[in-house]
């Protein structure tokens, strides 16, 4: 089975012609953050910025050196974001957002990662400076309980910077859907929609959340479009998510991921050429904030096929797990299709694409395997 035989060549045309350019401006988007970030870690850019801060106390030089380091680096791929996505998202017909609009959430965007990667920075510094001998240990520690921690609060905190939540309004949904999820035997603590229609005319749904804080979030653009028997097929690929704890996976990599940065940048600041190369005496000298986010940077990139490889496995459990609670395979490959075609998938991705940055199955993918499941559903 190919994407042109279950979607057409008009359709796999488009979703190349839209997606292509966007996986450059990806690259370059990468490059240019690596390379502004080598600049600020090992050049006299570096220098020159945190010149600017000289005389401030050094916990004031952690905390203004990571917010200019960020800012900057907003600043320099902006140019690159308006193009993807505000400029092409409009032009394609998926942006329904303002130009203000759009400026206010990169704003708020990059407020969040000062607040939150300048207190992590603060953090490292600090306990670089208070345990000179341990602070790896507790550098460690710290980052894992911060992963954690905004795994329970994103949805309270984060989620609404950005979105506005309410209830699903329609009662007799609302209770069809509380009763699959009863059914399944993963209860709903919420049914949310967000109103992303207020930026995009793409449709998802996903969940959210740790402990009491998880809830099922719908867009109120898959609402308006979907049948009945696609967003019970929705809610159940979600509560297949929330069955196998995939949410908790997640997060105990993220705390992984969040240790192995710590150890990773204890080891490098060894080497006394690279601190003396960053111009920072250790991990307690607030010079080494770009480095760190250059680290950070690269090992992202360097993670991203592992953790789209393990995404796509768990979207796979989550779509056998909602057919195995509808059985109904004439909903998932609409739904499916609805879906690749209101988002405009890229139907045939570049392999190498794939494997980095996929972090679902390909709509062929999906609908194949759902097929190859239809003698053990009984169809």
């Amino acid at each position: 089975m190919d994407a042109v035989e279950l979607f057409g060549a008009e359709q796999v045309e488009r979703g190349r012609r839209y997606h292509r350019p966007l996986y450059a401006a990806s690259l370059a988007g990468l490059a240019l953050d690596l390379g502004l970030l080598a600049l600020l870690a090992f050049g006299p850019l570096g220098a020159d910025l945190f010149a600017a801060l000289d005389g401030w106390p050094w916990a004031g030089q952690a905390v203004a050196y990571a917010a200019l380091t960020l800012a900057l680096t907003t600043a320099a791929g902006l140019p690159l974001a308006y193009w993807a996505g505000f400029r092409r998202e409009h032009a394609w017909g998926f942006s329904t957002q303002s130009l203000r609009g759009w400026l206010a959430d990169r704003a708020k965007g990059l407020a969040v990662s000062i607040v939150l990667g300048g207190g992590a920075l603060l953090g490292l510094v600090a306990l670089a400076r208070a345990l000179p001998g341990a602070w790896p240990a507790a550098a460690a520690a710290g980052a894992a309980a911060l992963v954690l921690l905004l795994g329970f609060l994103a949805p309270l905190v984060l989620e609404p910077l950005f979105n506005r939540f309410e209830p699903l309004a329609d009662p007799e949904l609302a209770a069809e859907l509380r009763g699959l999820a009863e059914r399944a035997g993963v209860p709903l603590e919420a049914v949310l929609v967000a109103d992303a229609s207020r930026r995009t005319r793409k449709v998802n749904a996903y969940v959210s959340g740790l402990g009491r804080t998880r809830r099922l979030v719908v867009y109120d653009t898959l609402l308006g479009q979907a049948e009945r028997r696609e967003l019970a097929l929705v809610t159940a690929h979600e509560l297949g998510h929330r069955r196998a704890r995939h949410l908790v996976k997640g997060t105990l990599l993220g705390i992984a991921g969040a240790a192995a940065f710590v150890v990773s940048l204890w080891a490098l600041l060894r080497w006394p050429a690279l601190r003396s190369a960053v111009g920072a005496g250790g991990a307690g000298d607030p010079r080494v904030v770009p480095f760190a986010l250059l680290l950070g940077t690269a090992a992202g990139l360097l993670a991203s096929p592992l953790g789209s490889a393990v995404s796509r496995r768990f979207e796979r459990e989550a779509d056998r797990f909602s057919l195995e609670q509808t059985r109904d395979l004439e909903a998932f490959e609409s739904t499916h299709r609805r879906l690749a075609v209101a988002n405009l998938s890229d139907l045939d991705p570049p392999r190498a694409v794939y494997l980095a940055w996929f972090s679902h199955p390909t709509a062929v993918e999906r609908i194949e395997a759902a097929r190859s499941l239809a003698p053990a559903l009984g169809r």
